[in-house]
Formats: C-alpha cells, structure tokens, sequence
C-alpha cells in the first residue's frame, strides 16, 4: 500500500500539468446552424437553442466559461418590428439568461464577467444580474485593455452647414456602476477631420468611426471611418492613432463587406484589405496590405483580389483570394476562392488548399489551443450553410470538420 501511495506522489511530482494540458489543447467553440447556438467542445457538438433566431457572432467570456449571443424577437414596445434580445449561456451548468430585451454589440470585459452592449445609443453595462447606464450619444466602443473604462466613438451630426465629423471620448468606469454618471464624465480623445483620404480624390466625410481596436501591447488603436449609409458601400477608410490620441494617421481605402482590420497575434502590426468599390462593381481591387508601425506593404499579385484572411503567427497569414473578375448576377459564374499562406518577411506565398470544382475556401482563422488552420467551405460568397474545415497551417492533413455553419468563434 506505501509503495502505491508513493508512486502516485511520484507521478503527480513528474506530471502535474498531463490533465490539464488536455483541456487547454482542445477546441472550444461556439457556431450558428439553422439560426440556433451550437457548441463544439473538442469534438463534441451541442445544440444549445431551437428557436431559429440567434444571428451575429457570439462572443466569449474571458474565462471561456460564458456565452454572450443575440436572439432576434418581436418588439415588446414596436407592434410589427423586432428586437435583439442578449441571452447569455453557461457552458458548466448549461444555464442560458435573459440579460437584456433590446441590445447589440455585446462586448465581455476583459478582467471579469461583465457585459457592455449599446441600446440604441446609449452604452450600457450588465453585471448579469442587473444593467446600468454608463453613456450616450454611443456609435461604437471597446473596453480600454485594463478593463477601467472605455474608448466611445460618436458619430457625425447633420447641420446647416453639411456634416460634422466623429469625435472619440475615453469614459473611465469603477466597480461601483450605479454611481457612473450617464452624461458627462468623459475625456475627449480625438476629434476626425470632417473630411479625411489618402489622395484629394478619394476623401470622405468623416461621419462615423467603428471597429475600434487596440494593438496587444496597447499603444496602438486601429478603427475604421465611414461616411453616410450609403457612401459607406463604396469607400470607407481604415485609420490608426496612438494611445495618447495625438498621432493620427489614414492608412488606406477599404469597404466593409471583406476582411476586417486585424492586428498580428502580439505585434504592432495591423493587416487590412485595401480598395474602394463595392463587390458588385467587381471582384477586383482588394489588395492584402501590412502596416507595421511606421512602414507598410502590399502582398497581394496581380490580377488578384483578397475577400479575408487572418494571422497564423506575427510573420504569418493566411488569406482567402480569388482571380480578380466582373461582377455576374449568376452567382455559379463567380469566382470561387482558394487559401494562401504568406510570409511578409519573404514574401514567400503558397496555395494550400484545393477546394473541388464548384467549391470555395471562406474565412480562415488559425485554433491556437489545437495548433490549427480553420476555414468555411462553400458554393458561393453568400452561401449561409458551408462546411468547417481544418488543417495544418500549411494546409496539409486537411479533414472535414462540422457540416452545415453560418458562423463559427473559437475561444482562444
């Protein structure tokens, strides 16, 4: 019996991290199939609602022990209108909570389990018990990095004399939200030009600033500026400035519906598609750009054009490209698109993934936790029930994964 009590101290001494280690090097996401929640935990798929509503991306706690997601209702308050209900689900005790009746953008804190989302206008926060006013006036926020406060964007006004531009505020919030003040308590942090472009041909009105992002140490913050409705199919422009709000620059042109601007894994390196002109103008002009503080570069060929890609490592990226093209109303005429790896130090780029003929690679993400390249597999750029494939970043053992996935976050 002492010998067996001791070797059990002995592999406990030699092993401590083996159980663990299984958990942390195992999948973990949520998907929509069918406008429902699904959870994929290692390989395990769980339907976690049945009303066929949820829509948008849902995001994870910190901790990845919650689910923030947004369920489409009719409106308590609107006859004939709906409403985007805040449901919250707790992967442990598989409990799902009402937090709010009409919220969006739901954003967790990155220190703790709290939520903070807009309606309409106003930032509230939701401690998942009870909500509080926080500001108003709100386009769009993030949390500041240490989870103290928030970066608010608010939008343009139409005047008289034409449109003002967005202005950027920082509001700092203590534990205590019942005391936050809902006007007021900000600190301005940077007023756009009204007008703003890289050329005196391509400027915009400044209306609107989204996608706030911090760089990972910080210091930086990319966001992306957009004029009227409208306009915004066509042109917007995405924008860096540092984290004192005093240096600010136009990196480029963009549109909305490709690849959003991403940030290298742990450097200040931002990656973003560039080019005007809305997707039913053509598939051409969406050229794959690097800006790294304070020089930039072009990846994509020519003839080409980039629909998304995504971070491997700090030198790595993988992007979703196709041959550039007219637009067609037929949608079995577009072109259908495959994944490149690229190295920006070299500028080394390598095809690696072969999707059949009628088929095409959409949204590639790398899985750290799995060490994994993941991507949607689909028949058309609006094709809503595509197939999750994985591989190794450089496409090799590429394996089905889930059938039938709208969208798909993994916790990382």
């Amino acid at each position: 019996m002492k010998r067996a009590f001791l070797l059990i101290i002995i592999l406990a001494i030699l092993f401590p991290s083996a159980p663990s280690a299984a958990v942390e090097n195992q999948a973990k996401a949520a998907f929509i199939r069918g406008g429902n929640l699904w959870t994929l935990i290692g390989d395990q798929e769980k339907q976690v609602t049945n009303s066929g509503k949820v829509f948008a991306k849902p995001q994870w706690s910190t901790d990845g022990n919650l689910l923030v997601y947004q369920v489409e209702a009719p409106s308590e308050i609107y006859k004939g209108e709906t409403q985007s209900e805040l449901w919250t689900y707790n992967i442990k005790t598989e409990e799902k909570k009402k937090i709010f009746y009409d919220g969006s953008s739901p954003k967790w804190a990155p220190h703790k389990n709290v939520i903070a989302y807009k309606n309409k206008g106003i930032l509230d926060i939701s401690n998942l018990h009870q909500f509080y006013n926080i500001a108003t006036g709100v386009n769009d926020f993030t949390w500041l990095p240490d989870g103290t406060g928030f970066l608010l964007s608010s939008s343009g006004t139409l005047r008289p004399d034409g449109w003002s531009s967005a202005s950027l505020f920082t509001k700092k919030v203590g534990d205590n939200y019942e005391d936050v003040v809902l006007f007021g308590g900000v600190e301005p942090f940077f007023t756009l030009p009204r007008e703003i472009g890289t050329t005196d041909k391509n400027k915009l009105i400044a209306v609107y600033a989204e996608q706030l992002t911090y760089s990972p140490n910080g210091k930086w913050i990319s966001f992306v500026v957009t004029p009227t409705a409208s306009w915004s199919m066509d042109s917007d422009m995405v924008c860096v400035i540092d984290k004192e709000g005093k240096n600010f620059e136009v990196l480029d042109e963009m549109i909305l519906q490709v690849g959003q601007p991403k940030w290298a894994p742990s450097t200040d390196t931002l990656a973003y598609i560039a080019g005007g002109g809305r997707i039913v103008f053509g598939f051409r002009n969406k050229d794959l750009k690097i800006k790294e503080m304070p020089v930039s570069g072009s990846y994509t060929p020519k003839n080409y054009a980039d629909l998304d890609f995504n971070w491997i490592t700090d030198k790595l990226l993988v992007a979703s490209r196709i041959k550039e093209q007219d637009w067609t109303n037929d949608f079995s005429k577009h072109p259908l698109p495959v994944l490149y790896s690229i190295d920006i130090d070299t500028n080394n780029q390598a095809k690696i993934s072969n999707p059949p003929k009628g088929y095409g690679d959409y949204a590639p993400q790398f899985v750290p936790t799995i060490q994994k390249l993941v991507w949607l597999r689909g028949s058309s750029i609006i094709d809503t029930k595509r197939n999750l494939w994985k591989a190794n970043s450089d496409g090799t053992e590429a394996t089905e994964w889930l059938l039938d996935v709208e969208e798909i976050v993994f916790y990382k």
